[in-house]
């Protein structure tokens, strides 16, 4: 059987490029397919074992390793240009277009889904205002764009064979959005990078990049009326000088920070911060795996991965009472929390069992569709 691999873009090693590495892990020899293609050397050697992919007519655009987004309203187009005649079995990994590629009755296609596109479904006016696109003559555009995508996310949401979800949380979106089923796999996590380390200090820890819907600002106002207790924010992104102009001396700001260091104050901290409504949320199973009981959203992927009162506290709203109430009660209980319990609750999130259902699934599938098609 020749296998295709397809991502969306190759320029950062974020949570779906984890799950791309896993499947060139599995498919060693498979060609690999992206929009674009600007990965580092280190990145490349880790998520494509040193191959460059087949890229799209993006690549080549004005601007499109630092502005590839710009050409959103493109991606569809140049998705659907990439040739796949010459594969059996096509994998892609998708939160926005590569579930839309084009295919023959003959070819397997298994799409791995993120989530359905966020910036242009449940999500559609943060964004908006965040890329100060709700006013005038500039809304007129986004608006236009923002149906032409929906129709074209909705047409081809029926191409792929099977989709799986990374949560079930996605796999309601999936059903909600596209009315397809789909089948729950949870991404990979290196759990066994982090180490459980019992002994901790006294601050509170939040990781993220600093973008709207991280709901950053809310940890802040909630940490904002409790001066007596230390919060530390690692991250960069848009919010960064926004956040900071709160100037509270309980709250500090670090920046960017390299992942031993990463981990390092994951490991010490009281507990991990998380207010964001997450498709899964890799970075609160590294926190966990670090024996840090997690104080987040009781919605979305953290839902699934935090247990109320044993790895954590799962607060109801996205509100800064809620957070602070969180905090409260977590601190009414911390003697409770087992970092042992908290770092081996992890292990079934592992890159090992991530592998092994990604594999089992495809084989299956594999088996079913030629063995029906051969009939």
């Amino acid at each position: 059987m020749k296998t295709a691999l397809v991502h969306e873009w190759l320029v950062f090693y974020a949570g779906g490029e984890r799950v791309f590495e896993s499947l060139t892990n599995i498919w060693k020899d498979a060609d690999v397919f992206a929009l674009v293609d600007f990965l580092n050397d280190e990145h490349r050697k880790i998520i494509l074992k040193g191959k460059h992919a087949h890229t799209t007519f993006i690549q080549k655009l004005p601007f499109a390793e630092k502005k590839f987004r710009s050409y959103l309203p493109l991606f569809p187009l140049a998705i659907e240009s990439l040739n796949f005649s010459k594969y059996d079995v096509i994998i892609s990994s998708s939160h926005a277009v590569t579930k839309g590629i084009r295919k023959k009755p003959n070819q397997l296609h298994i799409s791995y889904c993120h989530s359905p596109m966020r910036y242009i479904w449940d999500e559609a006016e943060t964004y908006f205002e965040a890329a100060k696109l709700n006013h005038g003559f500039k809304k007129i555009i986004a608006t236009a764009i923002l149906n032409y995508l929906r129709k074209w996310d909705l047409k081809t949401a029926k191409r792929p064979d099977y989709l799986l979800a990374n949560s079930h949380y996605i796999a309601e979106k999936i059903k909600r959005i596209y009315k397809r089923e789909s089948t729950v796999i949870y991404p990979p996590v290196d759990v066994d990078k982090f180490s459980c380390v019992e002994q901790k200090d006294d601050y509170y820890f939040v990781a993220s990049r600093l973008v709207p819907y991280k709901k950053i600002d809310l940890i802040i106002e909630a940490f904002a009326q409790m001066p007596d207790k230390r919060l530390i924010v690692a991250g960069t992104g848009p919010e960064l000088n926004k956040l900071k102009n709160n100037f509270l001396v309980n709250v500090e700001f670090i920046g960017y920070q390299d992942e031993s260091s990463l981990r390092e104050l994951m490991q010490k901290a009281k507990a991990f911060v998380f207010s964001a409504e997450e498709d899964f949320g890799i970075v609160v199973v590294e926190a966990m795996a670090c024996g840090t009981p997690v104080i987040a959203l009781n919605k979305g992927g953290t839902a699934e991965t935090v247990i109320d009162g044993k790895t954590g506290i799962l607060f109801d709203e996205q509100t800064a009472e809620d957070i602070k109430d969180a905090v409260k009660r977590f601190e009414k209980n911390e003697d409770r929390f087992n970092p042992k319990e908290i770092s081996e609750h992890t292990k079934k999130f592992s890159r090992q069992i991530f592998e092994e259902k990604m594999k089992n699934y495809v084989d299956e599938k594999t088996e079913q569709f030629f063995g029906k098609n051969k009939k």
